[in-house]
């Protein structure tokens, strides 16, 4: 089985009712639609955000105008499938009109889902429990790492707290917690959504 090494770009992109736009994506044409964060592969030749860019105006017919933060990466390391993918999430602004036009013809349908809708519309653990983290308490940073698109084997670190400061003062914080303890040995050895894996139909 030929090994595949990806890098993928996802947006978070939230209406004004908080709801997070996903994309149904019939990448393999058998009408087997799976739900995604709007994104897709890094070109050769191209930089993370313009894959971003691209990738949501195809999707979606959206434009990113602003990218808030990284909200967090995600690294999928599937020995049994052969796959190693890193996967970067932002939140970012935008505007336009809701009309995809995936020029690869796999994105069917675009939607506003609303948050508790998350864990029954993402079918890959990957994809869907970074982002379910993340839209509970919307704090950026976070790194996932999995040994397979099943879930399996996940360690996640999690982001540096706000440091803390007198009261008032920019960024201080009365209750900061203590520092989080380093990634162990293991994590940092086996480290760091996006895009769907093989259909086992194809191996």
């Amino acid at each position: 089985m030929a090994r595949r090494e990806f890098v993928v770009a996802a947006a978070i992109l939230l209406d004004a009712r908080g709801r997070v736009l996903l994309v149904g994506n019939d990448w393999q044409g058998r009408g087997h639609v799976r739900w995604t964060l709007p994104g897709g592969v890094v070109e050769r030749h191209e930089s993370t955000v313009d894959a971003l860019r691209r990738e949501v105006h195809e999707e979606t017919g959206l434009n990113v105008t602003r990218i808030e933060h990284m909200a967090y990466a995600v690294h999928v390391e599937d020995r049994r499938r052969n796959d190693r993918a890193i996967s970067f999430a932002f939140l970012a602004a935008y505007d336009g009109l809701l009309n995809p036009r995936d020029p690869d013809g796999f994105i069917v349908e675009a939607r506003f889902v609303p948050a508790d809708a998350i864990r029954d519309t993402i079918p890959i653990p990957p994809l869907r429990e970074p982002l379910i983290r993340y839209l509970k308490d919307r704090r950026p940073g976070r790194f996932f790492a999995y040994a397979g698109w099943d879930g399996r084997g996940l360690h996640v670190v999690d982001a540096a707290a706000p440091p803390a400061g007198p009261p008032g003062a920019p960024g201080g914080r009365d209750d900061a917690p203590p520092p989080a303890d380093p990634p162990s040995a293991d994590v940092a050895a086996d480290v760091a959504p996006g895009l769907a894996p093989r259909d086992p139909d194809d191996d």
